[in-house]
């Protein structure tokens, strides 16, 4: 009672609830707890107290500390079937979900990764840095016809790492680069994120796609550039290999050639739904039909490696599923506290200016990609802050076309910031897939000092999206005004 008493002082029950269901959370989260399990049993325990202990004729806290909701009714779960089996599974935005997946997954069974990688070798082996350049390049193929970052990330380390550190490189360098480029995937469309950011946003798939599109090339060009100025001050990091191979025209077509298929998948799917052949759900369909082709034309296609394709979809789609349905039934107990109210309360009273508050929303989610998983900051987080932004009167430029330019601009900014949450510490799950098939003698410190760069790299890119929305909002416009 005495530490009711106290809290009481500064916070209402509601806000004390709010608080402690998500450090309940965090906490099981670290305690090792599955992340669906962890959110479900929050919200039954903390719906359980709203109950017992917090419904109005039988509040035992009513005379402690101001509570101004009614309890959490069993009656009102009904209601979740609705949501669930309604807007959730029927949802056609989430039907091109496994979809993207199974592409991405059967475009790393099909020898194009490969096949890139050994002729841009060849192309690039001469230069300072050249290898860096090569895994950046095939990174940002590989992103905009994939979107799955554990297949890119173990990919390009079990192709590239031990090239690199053939060549001598450097241990952080080259995990750095291929930590990296793999997780352009989760930015640069087609991507799994901004799926699931336009059913929790009610925002076009195709505004989001097109959207993210320049936002993702330019921190794949910062990379780029980054490699070739690291590799002029520091040269010792990125030897020159003593045998450089001959360059010659020859060089050149295998590369042209190599990178022919992806291209064509990238068309098929990106160039369906910029030109209106296709909706971001069909085009998805597309993209699974022409990996699988590519797959067949290489000579890799089985049955065997249909169905192992085919059950790693159902599995990663089904994981993704159920922290969806986990995280709407967390996200009703929450709502019912009030903790919608709560947040845009604390946010928007701590800051006036409209750009100060979008600010502080990036810093908050940026500290959270330390701690959860950008599952858990989509489907949590996000739909706590939209009404927020739509209520900023932000005049973000759509050229007449974008509709609810303010939610797209906002949506490519928290994908960007989301980006860090792959390569930074404890959670960072790109570090993880590149330390699983790193060689002997590649330690967590070698990738954790390589990410640092990439991830103030990407802080950069950040600002300079949020300085030009530009960027987020005129290639839909041009793709949609047509």
């Amino acid at each position: 009672m005495a530490v009711l008493e106290f809290l009481g002082a500064f916070l209402t029950l509601n806000e004390i609830a709010v608080i402690a269901m998500f450090l309940t959370f965090i906490l099981l989260l670290f305690k090792g707890d599955p992340v669906a399990y962890a959110l479900v049993g929050v919200a039954l325990i903390f719906a359980l107290i709203a109950e017992l202990f917090l419904d109005p004729n039988r509040a035992l806290f009513r005379d402690i500390i101001e509570f101004d909701r009614t309890g959490i009714s069993w009656q009102r779960f009904g209601t979740l079937g609705g949501r669930i089996f309604g807007s959730i599974v029927k949802n056609p935005v989430l039907v091109a979900l496994p979809m993207f997946i199974f592409m991405g997954l059967m475009l790393d069974q099909s020898g194009v990764a490969q096949r890139m990688m050994r002729s841009m070798q060849t192309l690039f082996g001469a230069l300072r840095g050249g290898l860096a350049l090569t895994v950046l390049l095939i990174g940002i193929i590989l992103a905009a016809s994939t979107g799955v970052i554990g297949a890119s990330v173990t990919l390009l380390g079990v192709m590239a790492l031990p090239q690199m550190l053939k060549q001598s490189y450097q241990k952080p360098i080259a995990t750095g680069t291929i930590a990296s480029a793999g997780t352009l995937g989760i930015l640069i469309p087609p991507s799994i994120m901004l799926v699931i950011m336009s059913d929790q946003l009610a925002s076009s798939l195709g505004d989001l796609f097109m959207g993210a599109l320049f936002p993702g090339l330019l921190l794949g060009v910062l990379y780029i550039v980054f490699i070739i100025l690291y590799g002029l001050v520091n040269p010792k990091a990125m030897p020159v290999p003593a045998d450089r191979p001959d360059v010659g025209w020859e060089a050149v077509r295998d590369v042209l050639l190599s990178v022919v298929p992806p291209m064509f998948l990238i068309l098929l799917v990106l160039g369906s739904i910029f030109f209106g052949f296709a909706t971001p759900t069909e085009a998805s369909g597309l993209g699974a039909l022409g990996a699988t082709i590519l797959a067949a034309l290489n000579g890799r296609l089985s049955l065997t490696v249909l169905k192992e394709v085919s059950r790693s979809t159902m599995n990663t789609a089904g994981y993704i599923v159920g922290i969806f349905l986990a995280a709407n039934f967390f996200a009703f107990v929450l709502r019912r506290y009030g903790g919608d109210e709560i947040v845009e309360h604390l946010v928007t009273s701590a800051f006036g200016d409209p750009n100060s508050i979008i600010i502080f929303i990036l810093f908050i989610i940026f500290l959270l990609g330390f701690l959860l998983d950008w599952i858990e900051i989509t489907l949590i987080i996000m739909p706590l802050m939209l009404p927020i932004v739509l209520g900023l009167g932000l005049e973000i430029d759509g050229f007449g076309v974008v509709r609810d330019p303010s939610v797209v601009w906002f949506a490519i900014l928290v994908a960007v910031t989301l980006q860090t949450s792959f390569l930074t510490p404890p959670v960072g799950f790109a570090l993880f897939y590149l330390k699983g098939v790193c060689p002997p003698g590649v330690g967590l410190a070698d990738i954790y000092r390589g990410i640092i760069p990439f991830v103030i790299l990407q802080l950069s890119g950040l600002v300079i999206v949020f300085n030009l929305p530009w960027l987020v909002t005129w290639l839909p416009s041009v793709a949609y005004g047509n």
